[in-house]
């Protein structure tokens, strides 16, 4: 039997992309157990594309739309894995779009007791490109990172996945170790691995999904690699995410 997957979603903003990104899961196949939306005050259209689809495409697929009074990235996760009933929770940003098969690679990466958590390749592209080295260097700091700041751990089965890889793991070990830390306004992935793997390795599954390319697009490929660069190796030394964050805006 095929694993039941949650689907949590956090948005803010998100009207121009979410509705792609409901129709390609609108399509999975086995499909997921439900959907479920988290939105952080959004200003635009997205409540009611979100519910729109409820009502229409994915009416074969249960879909709840929450809100918050604030986009937070880490708390709205919380909340959608507090009301999932799945028994797999798989945490997907509003503008990345994912294979079809996604449960299916889910439920096999996952069948493996020693595999806490896996996530994914993400591909960033735009509308008439493909960010190629952006994209390796995202695949390689998986892998480097840890290795560097966490090496014991990396030896153990420490890979550090990241927002746009779709991060997924068992419910029940994200509920044991207390999940997304709430205080964390950045890197809140990264620091779920270090906690889940106490369960189990973390895996990045040999698997694309394709993620906006938005930051890139208005910082520039230099600019964009030297702020991933920057953040990822002053989070690695200990330094505090909230004063991280002021380096990495919001872009919509």
């Amino acid at each position: 039997m095929t694993c039941r997957v949650s689907i949590i979603i956090p948005t803010f903003n998100e009207a121009t992309r979410l509705g792609r990104t409901l129709r390609c899961l609108s399509i999975l196949e086995p499909p997921a157990w439900e959907i479920i939306v988290v939105d952080g005050g959004s200003q635009d259209e997205t409540i009611a594309i979100a519910q729109e689809f409820a009502q229409t495409d994915l009416q074969a697929v249960p879909m709840t739309t929450l809100k918050l009074a604030e986009a937070q990235r880490s708390r709205q996760l919380n909340r959608g894995a507090e009301v999932a009933t799945g028994d797999v929770l798989c945490f997907l940003h509003a503008d990345t779009l994912v294979p079809d098969d996604l449960v299916q690679v889910m439920d096999q990466t996952l069948r493996d007791e020693h595999v806490a958590a896996g996530g994914f390749v993400s591909l960033m592209t735009g509308s008439q490109t493909t960010r190629w080295s952006v994209s390796l260097h995202n695949w390689l700091k998986t892998y480097y990172a840890p290795l560097l700041f966490r090496p014991a751990k990396f030896f153990k089965g420490l890979r550090l996945l990241f927002g746009d890889q779709v991060m997924f793991c068992r419910r029940a070990d994200f509920e044991c170790c207390g999940g997304f830390d709430p205080k964390l306004p950045i890197m809140e992935e990264a620091d779920l691995c270090l906690k889940l793997v106490k369960f189990g390795r973390i895996r990045q599954v040999n698997r694309v999904v394709q993620s906006s390319d938005r930051r890139v697009a208005k910082w520039g490929t230099g600019k964009a690699t030297m702020i991933y660069l920057s953040i990822g190796f002053l989070w690695g030394i200990g330094v505090s995410p909230r004063f991280l964050k002021r380096f990495y805006q919001d872009v919509r």
